[in-house]
């Protein structure tokens, strides 16, 4: 019998990378995404989309309710879905920070409180897509590092939780992943993850998708994705002050 995952922000470069790796393996996929991405984005008799905005908790519901009735079983969820924002915190709004966050950590929540009961019942793993900006500084990201600071104490707690159901809680965390050029930035410079002018050593969405599914296999707790993500981790817990130092220099010539 086939497995079963579900992607949030399943239409982006890596969601789609994500899904065709586990399509490969013979697992089928539901993605979530938005209205105007989502039906694009399903090709193939094992990839099912649904549209979903995750700041609108009626349609979280509402699509997490439809999948868990089509798949009572869920043995992962990858919440891929997110933006950045790419702004000083002096220059940025409030409102635009609380946005950063209703998409990057309450969308994951949500949709984590509702498949919680599938996710049990199939001894299944929670993987949540981090970023390099969630364990260490990164200039002009103060919004978007802080949700992703958010998003790994959740999932970390909820590993303490939700061990004694057979569920694994794991995280991955890329730095830059290379992504289609996306519309200039809204006022508060949010954007896609990815798409931005100031990437460093940008790997591929293919090659992300095979570390994070490499470390879901190992059930590895944190994956650090590609040569940059594994660097910044290593010298951010032996030295962060010197870490945030050569931080500042290869950013913005500090």
């Amino acid at each position: 019998m086939s497995k079963t995952a579900v992607i949030t922000g399943g239409a982006g470069n890596l969601g789609q990378a994500l899904c065709a790796e586990l399509v490969e393996r013979g697992w089928q996929v539901q993605l979530i995404d938005l209205p105007s991405l989502a039906l694009a984005a399903a090709e193939g008799p094992k990839v099912s989309a649904f549209a979903c905005d995750l700041t609108n908790p009626a349609q979280v519901k509402s699509a997490c309710a439809r999948i868990a009735a089509a798949s009572p079983a869920i043995d992962l969820v990858i919440y891929n879905a997110g933006v950045t924002q790419v702004a000083g915190f002096a220059e940025s709004s409030l409102d635009s920070h609380r946005r950063v966050f209703e998409i990057n950590y309450f969308g994951a929540v949500s949709v984590a409180k509702e498949l919680l009961g599938a996710v049990r019942l199939a001894r299944g793993t929670h993987l949540a897509m981090s970023s390099v900006a969630g364990f260490t500084p990164l200039f002009h990201r103060t919004a978007y590092s802080a949700s992703k600071h958010a998003l790994e104490g959740f999932f970390k707690s909820l590993r303490t939780e939700e061990e004694r159901h057979g569920v694994s809680c794991l995280i991955a965390a890329p730095s830059f992943i290379a992504n289609d050029p996306a519309p200039g930035a809204d006022p508060d410079g949010l954007l896609r993850p990815g798409s931005t002018g100031d990437n460093i050593d940008a790997m591929s969405a293919a090659e992300a998708a095979r570390i994070v599914l490499s470390g879901y296999d190992r059930r590895a707790p944190m994956t650090p994705v590609g040569r940059i993500a594994r660097l910044a981790w290593w010298v951010n817990r032996l030295s962060p002050g010197f870490y945030e130092t050569q931080m500042k220099k290869r950013i913005h010539g500090a």
